[in-house]
């Protein structure tokens, strides 16, 4: 079961077909809940201050796959069937700034 004593909990977001990881996000109770209701990703938007379906407004939603809760019960590993790029910024993921390691140690 979820802790969510502290607030929000971590959701890490994996494409199922491919692996990748799309984004991070957060979830409270209710966007949890929604989740497994819906079967579309729900988030907590912490600018927003209100719960956030993926999607919403560009249709680029997350559909739900699988769900696992980590060993402290304080974060969530989702693989997702993406429908878009995931990324508000047009990116498949919102992982593609690479950091250069060898000219960050200098």
């Amino acid at each position: 079961m979820l802790n969510f004593e502290k607030g929000l909990v971590a959701a890490v977001i994996v494409d199922d077909a491919t692996g990748d990881v799309l984004m991070l996000g957060y979830m409270n109770q209710e966007a949890y809940d929604k989740t497994l209701a819906t079967g579309l990703v729900t988030f907590f938007s912490r600018t927003k201050d209100r719960l956030w379906t993926k999607g919403e407004t560009s249709g680029h939603t997350l559909e739900l796959r699988r769900m696992w809760i980590d060993c402290d019960q304080d974060s969530l590993l989702i693989r997702v069937k993406a429908n878009g790029p995931t990324c508000h910024t047009g990116n498949t993921s919102c992982f593609y700034t690479e950091v250069d390691i060898d000219a960050a140690r200098t």
